[in-house]
């Protein structure tokens, strides 16, 4: 039985995995990215969203410890 803080963290991340795969549809059709400068932006925010997702994994990590 999932608690309410893994049943939390488990739409987080599938929350995350679908906004990553909205992101790469966009830079893979090219729609919205008008110039590097956008693409950059689109690539930076992919990289945030893996990080916010390994941040649950470490923390994850840190709680199993104690």
């Amino acid at each position: 039985m999932l608690t309410y803080n893994n049943q939390f963290e488990f739409e987080l991340k599938k929350l995350i995995d679908e906004e990553k795969s909205r992101i790469l549809e966009i830079i893979s059709f090219g729609s919205s990215v008008e110039d590097f400068a956008s693409y950059k932006q689109l690539v930076g925010r992919i990289a945030a969203l893996q990080w916010v997702v390994e941040a649950c994994d470490e923390v994850n990590a840190t709680l199993a410890k104690r």
